[in-house]
Order: C-alpha cells, then structure tokens, then sequence
C-alpha cells in the first residue's frame, strides 16, 4: 500500500520548527533522537505504531531503544505535538498533523484514514 505524506522538504522543516518550539515550552530537551522520531512521525500519513516508527528510526540511530521511542511518543503527545489513536484494539497508533481532525477506522482493512467535519470539533470524549 502506497503511503501518504509530507512530500515538500520545506513543509517538513516548518513542522520541524513548531516540535523545536513545542519542546522548549514544555521543557523537553531536543535530542537528535526525539527530533528523528517525530520527522519520521511527521512524514507518515499512515498512523504508524511505536514498532513501525522504532524501525524506521532503528535504521539511523542504531543504539535506539523501541523503550525511548514508546516515551518520546507520548512525551510528544502530553505536550500536543502529536496524537495518540486509540480504540481501534490494536496497538496504539500515533498522529504527528498538525490540524485538527478526525479519525475513520475502517473495520475491514484496519485502515485509519484522516478526515475534518466541523460539527466534530467540540464532542466531548468521556473521561478515561
């Protein structure tokens, strides 16, 4: 299956600013392995799991621990630059789009497939 993503290098480096300044506010330090892990994040539209990611970035950081990306991963998360997609029983899954959105899971093929209805914006989830 042919993924979507970032095709514009320019694009990419403006999202690398807004991680770098989303860091900083909440006090992360920006390590050459967090930064890796949300481009290889950032450049997916496929919704990856913390394994998908962990062997793409395994690839260049060879020492990375699938431990440390499982905690920049919701590191990144708390602080709002990503996006942690559950309830689809499977492992989770994580979002680095910037916009608001929505998810659609289709229950054939697994696929989670992003999509933006206004009226979706202000549902108020349950509290966990």
């Amino acid at each position: 299956m042919k993924e979507n993503c970032i095709t514009s290098w320019a694009a990419v480096e403006e999202r690398i600013k807004v991680f770098k300044a989303g860091c900083r506010q909440a006090g992360m330090k920006i390590t050459p392995q967090r930064t890796a892990i949300y481009t290889e994040l950032i450049k997916t539209q496929s919704h990856p799991t913390a394994d998908n990611l962990y062997k793409r970035v395994k690839k260049r950081y060879s020492n990375i621990s699938l431990d440390t990306v499982n905690r920049t991963l919701i590191s990144l998360a708390k602080c709002g630059l990503a996006f942690i997609v559950e309830g689809t029983g499977q492992p989770k899954r994580y979002d680095g789009g910037g916009e608001n959105h929505q998810h659609f899971l289709c229950v054939k093929c697994k696929r989670i497939v992003d999509f933006y209805h206004k009226p979706f914006e202000n549902i108020k989830l349950p509290p966990r």
